[in-house]
Parts: structure tokens; sequence; C-alpha cells
């Protein structure tokens, strides 16, 4: 069984794609880190019903990771936008052996008391055009949404849209969290949000 964890919204530099969700939502984010391992950085923000947002991007102060970042990073052109949902899973060594794509390996990554383990491909490339989910494994009770202040913001749907999304909905459209809708067309994901300035939609 899945649970929704959180969405990425990647960005060419940090500081532009934390402005285009501010100016989207109309909430401030909070503090996130660097991921030395991927030489990327984040900021976040924390939603009702324990998820999170981070907004995600290439670290320019930190060295080449020496392999593909996550996310397919090191391909990212143009505006910010959500390019990855994540679902978190018991036991992610056994989920990848048992799902029919190739959803990575694990990685171990760590920043202060948090532990976890992201399922990566070699290439940084996840399956679908990117557009399957990344497979994380959180070690232990710490997770960023118990820790990050609340906004008022709750995620009240999120869409899947690729020419395979019957194929995505088979896999992972059983997924324990908030609304998932599943539209065959243009690779594209939609977030639905309801905020304190009303309902909100990003892309």
């Amino acid at each position: 069984m899945f649970t929704f964890d959180h969405i990425a919204i990647a960005a060419e530099n940090l500081t532009e794609g934390v402005q285009y969700f501010e100016d989207s939502l109309g909430v401030k984010m909070a503090p996130g880190g660097e991921h030395v391992l991927m030489s990327t950085h984040n900021r976040l923000l924390g939603l009702k019903d324990g998820l999170y947002l981070e907004v995600i991007a290439i670290n320019p102060d930190t060295p080449d990771p020496g392999r593909p970042r996550w996310f397919d990073l090191d391909n990212f052109r143009g505006a910010p936008r959500i390019t990855n949902w994540i679902l978190r899973c018991d036991d992610i060594t056994d989920t990848i052996a048992t799902l029919p794509i190739k959803a990575g390996e694990p990685v171990a990554l760590s920043r202060g008391d948090l532990r976890w383990q992201m399922a990566v491909p070699a290439d940084g490339k996840l399956p679908y055009d990117n557009m399957a989910p990344a497979l994380i494994e959180w070690e232990g009770e710490a997770h960023p949404a118990k820790r990050l202040p609340q906004s008022g913001v709750r995620m009240t749907g999120f869409d899947i849209q690729h020419p395979e999304a019957q194929a995505l909905k088979t896999l992972f459209g059983t997924t324990e969290g908030p609304a998932l809708n599943f539209h065959t067309g243009d690779a594209r994901f939609t977030a639905h949000f309801e905020t304190l300035h009303g309902p909100r939609s990003l892309s």
C-alpha cells in the first residue's frame, strides 16, 4: 500500500521557484535544507493531513555529484512547475522488487535527524516520462510534515495526465491521501488546494 507523502516543484533556481509558489498560493515557505549527495537544495511548506510540498533546485554552490540528480533535475528547463509526486511505502526494497516498472534503487539519505531511503533511477529518469511517482521510506518517527509550521493549506486533489494514464492508475490509483485523478493526454501534473484565499491550483 502506498501513502501520498509530498509533491515537488522543480525550478532552475530556488529563489525563482519559491517566488512562483508563494505568489501562486499566497503563503510563505519555510526553510528547507541541502541534499549533499545530490547537490540540490529546497524550501518546504507544511500542508494539512500530514502532507508537505517542496520547491527543489540544483544548488549552484556545491560540486557536481558525480551521478545524475534525482527528479531528472539535470535536464530541467523552463518555468517552475510540479515535476514529481512522492509516495511513502513501508519497505522500499520489497516494493521496488514487486513493481513491474523500474522505479530505481534505494539510496540512503539524511539531513539532521531525518533519515530516509529514496528510489532513484541510475539515469535520474522515472518511468512514464517522469510521471511515475518517486518512492520513499522514512526511517524512524522523524518526518518533515510533523515539524513544519502549518500554513492552513490543504491539498484537495492531484491530477496525473499522461498518454498511459490508465497504466499509472492501475499501479498507483489506490494510494492513500488526497483524491487522485488520472487523465489521458499530454504529460502534466496539477495539484488543487484549499487556501486561506480560496481554492487555488498549480501545475
